[in-house]
């Protein structure tokens, strides 16, 4: 029976691929589409590639992934700046990460900011950066001697819960969401970051024969309410007051929460996915996702779908659906899992189009505005088998990011151009900077000689430059025209919020 629905699958892709060809120019080449992998730092998962590695090294791996996904036209790196109650990035919050230095508490030799550095060289790219946290887990282990006397195990024993073999922060407690909402506020206010990411880490997934302790919590603030409506409760104050946070410092910056892929199972939830997870979001990690989106507290989702897409037990196809049918107030993006490429039990991985696939089918639902990878070393020098079919085909051109639904605005400004001057080589001009608008990046575009230009047409695109806000006119240099190119280019602005203003045609 799963094979007659692989195959009944395949058919209807490759129906779609060949059935109207103007239409799959549109679907396979969008204009405006969010493109992003997870750097993961916790355990050196992608960088830094060993926590004793040199500095000039760690950035040189840095930017080794940067540039790998810049040629395969993606568009925001999500970063791990916590991931265990540490930093990378100074603060007297919590202690320098041991995956950055080798030792917690210690700081880069030669000294640098990393988060600085690695935001500054993501925007020089044209990537927007998302500043990944993770909240509520405390340690990776029991082996409490590696850590920092400055962390919060040690200087705050009464906000840790013992779980699994890890410590989590009680979610339950007050003065942990306030020291939480500090942590986050703090990034914001001190980095030029595009976003806050939290991912799927809520009160922690469950454990066969233990019970999180939270006993004493419940009794003195559970206000009447069962215990997993508290627990929820407890997650959603702290994802409101995050959003409030974050919103009050700079309203561009987004907040986006990446969730387990199944919000609850139909057999006990009429409106939940027709799967059979083990776990869920709300049933489980006492987190809702729904809430979050009903209450427009959140600017993106990305449910992580890291399945086949016709997996027996959780489709990514089926949950595909279930998250496009109930978004709402939110952008929704797919969390696909590239790590399992070639290296999973399910054999469908070891298909080069299973990815590329589950990309394709993604574009068919209008609520859903792309996908995000996990994770980054998935493709720097692996799998060139999907990086190749990725270039080729689903992302052979740059996209840009949508502004999220609570973004979205019509810009006032336009680029105004106040000098030209031509070489041999390049055409450079000034353009003053706008009066109304917060300006991130330029867009150039130029079409080739037998096409006019279209500022939606992605393969019109040939910079995106990054702007330094500090200064008071812009200076671009734009390469002399191909033989088979347009004379004209069109200039436009995108502002921190994701939106991109009326073009300027120059010739």
């Amino acid at each position: 029976m799963n094979q007659y629905k692989s195959l009944l699958l395949q058919f209807f892709l490759f129906i779609l691929s060949f059935s109207n060809g103007n239409a799959q120019e549109t679907a396979t080449n969008p204009k405006n589409e969010f493109r992003a992998v997870w750097i993961a730092t916790v355990a050196n998962i992608d960088w830094p590639k060993s926590n004793i590695d040199a500095v000039e090294k760690e950035k040189a791996d840095f930017i080794e992934i940067l540039d790998t996904y810049k040629k395969l036209n993606y568009n925001a790196v999500i970063v791990q700046i916590r991931s265990c109650g540490d930093a990378f990035y100074p603060t007297q919050l919590a202690p320098w990460s041991r995956y950055l230095t080798g030792k917690e508490g210690q700081a880069p030799s030669p000294y640098f900011d990393p988060l600085e550095w690695m935001i500054t060289e993501a925007h020089a790219r044209g990537f927007e950066f998302h500043a990944w946290l993770n909240p509520y887990r405390a340690t990776m282990d029991l082996r409490t001697d590696i850590l920092s006397p400055t962390h919060d195990f040690y200087t705050h024993p009464e906000w840790m819960i013992k779980y699994g073999g890890k410590y989590y922060y009680n979610p339950a407690l007050p003065e942990v969401q306030n020291h939480l909402i500090a942590v986050v506020s703090e990034v914001v206010r001190n980095y030029d970051i595009d976003a806050i990411h939290f991912d799927d880490y809520f009160y922690p997934y469950k454990v066969t024969g233990e019970v999180f302790n939270d006993k004493a919590s419940f009794v003195k603030y559970g206000s009447g309410l069962g215990l997993e409506d508290w627990r929820r409760n407890n997650v959603n104050n702290l994802v409101r007051n995050v959003s409030l946070s974050i919103k009050s410092i700079k309203p561009w910056v987004q907040f986006g929460i990446s969730p387990f892929g199944v919000w609850r199972n139909k057999s006990v939830d009429p409106k939940g996915s027709d799967t059979e997870s083990g776990q869920t979001n709300y049933d489980d990690l006492y987190a809702d996702p729904l809430a979050w989106m009903e209450n427009s507290w959140i600017d993106y989702l990305v449910p992580q779908l890291y399945w086949s897409l016709d997996h027996p037990k959780a489709s990514y196809s089926k949950l595909l659906k279930w998250w496009s049918e109930n978004s709402k107030n939110t952008a929704i993006y797919i969390g696909n899992g590239t790590y399992k490429i070639n290296s999973d039990s399910d054999k469908k991985w070891n298909n080069p189009n299973e990815i590329p696939n589950q990309i394709n089918v993604t574009r068919t639902y209008k609520n859903v505005q792309g996908n995000a990878f996990f994770s980054a070393k998935s493709f720097v020098n692996k799998n060139q088998a999907v990086a190749q079919l990725l270039s080729a085909n689903q992302y052979k051109y740059p996209a840009l990011p949508f502004a999220v639904p609570n973004s979205k605005k019509s810009m006032i400004d336009i680029p105004t151009i106040n000098l030209i001057e031509k070489d041999m080589d390049t055409s450079c001009f000034s353009i003053k900077y706008p009066l109304n608008s917060k300006v991130r990046y330029i867009m150039v575009y130029r079409a080739k000689k037998t096409f006019n230009i279209d500022i939606n047409n992605p393969s019109q695109i040939i910079e995106k430059i990054t702007l330094d806000s500090k200064s008071d006119s812009i200076f671009v240099s734009i390469p002399m025209k191909k033989p088979d190119e347009n004379n004209t280019c069109a200039i436009t602005f995108i502002d921190y919020y994701g939106n991109e203003s009326a073009a300027t045609i120059i010739n």
